[in-house]
């Protein structure tokens, strides 16, 4: 087949580099640097150059980045870690700082890869902050400030980076977050997934009560509002229908596209490291959830 002038611009205008004006072009710079590791680096040229002239193309970053003498990753995208904590590290659970996470972030979009993100573990809107004795403000407030900094940061190759926020669906700020984009110019950088388990789809399907909660105390007045303690550890912020939730999610998604839905309970149960990891997010493009939005790159 002829090359496609639409083809030819979105390939310059993403791929390109130093002049190259075409596919054959792209593909022997990519060649090139992929053999270049090998004992043999010009068949394996050869091979890698005639593999992507029958079809085997390599992912966004590889195709963008490999020989073009920039520090960028080859790799698309990454789920990096967050815990509850403003600077220093969740040593509980054993993830970064949200400050620190911020700045690893930072870094992976600088040189080019997406990040998925699990807020869930961010204390919700109201919950006493201890050491300042004031209330947090939640996730989302965190979100804005992941946002800044994605739109902020350019990433290599002039390329913008993408991001992917999860949040469970038993967190107590939920709710603002299924419609956070419904007003529209908030998270812009993101897509949004709410993470679904089991559970959940149980309640929704016999129409049963469903508990937000979280493990970060709330704040006194929460607690004279009527959140309580439960046996298992986790305060219930609180109590709504399960419909009401995914009612919510569905009207979302149909008006705006978002959120996205990741059973994250059917993930792991399928994961072939069930053993040794357990899957809370992922990265923007592996998800059932929808296409990347203004300002997102989507390098697939």
């Amino acid at each position: 087949m002829s090359d496609q002038e639409i083809s030819l611009v979105v390939l310059r205008e993403k791929y390109a580099k130093d002049g190259e004006q075409s596919h054959a072009d792209v593909f022997r710079r990519v060649a090139r640097a992929l053999a270049s590791v090998e004992r043999d680096p010009r068949l394996w040229e050869t091979r890698f150059f005639d593999a992507m002239g029958s079809g085997f193309i390599p992912a966004g970053r590889i195709m963008s980045a490999a020989g073009a003498g920039l520090e960028a990753t080859l790799i698309n995208c990454f789920v990096q870690p967050i815990g509850d904590s403003m600077s220093e590290p969740d040593t509980q659970n054993g993830k970064p700082s949200i400050m620190g996470a911020l700045a690893k972030a930072a870094e992976t979009m600088r040189r080019g890869g997406g990040v998925g993100y699990d807020f869930s573990r961010l204390r919700p809107s109201g919950a006493r902050v201890n050491r300042t004795r004031s209330t947090a403000s939640g996730p989302l407030d965190f979100m804005d400030l992941f946002n800044a900094m994605c739109r902020t940061v350019e990433s290599a190759g002039a390329r913008r980076g993408a991001q992917m926020a999860v949040l469970r669906c038993d967190h107590p700020d939920i709710l603002d977050f299924v419609t956070a984009k419904s007003a529209g110019g908030r998270l812009t950088n993101f897509n949004v997934s709410i993470g679904v388990t089991d559970a959940f789809m149980r309640a929704v399907e016999a129409d049963q009560e469903w508990e937000l909660v979280h493990t970060a105390e709330p704040s006194d007045q929460l607690i004279e509002s009527g959140v309580h303690r439960r046996e298992d550890g986790k305060w219930v912020y609180r109590k709504i229908r399960a419909r009401e939730l995914w009612e919510k999610v569905m009207k979302n998604t149909y008006d705006h596209s978002e959120p996205g839905v990741l059973f994250v309970d059917r993930m792991n149960s399928e994961n072939n490291l069930w053993y040794c990891e357990t899957i809370e997010a992922t990265n923007p493009y592996a998800t059932c959830g929808p296409p990347a939005q203004s300002g997102v790159d989507n390098p697939t």
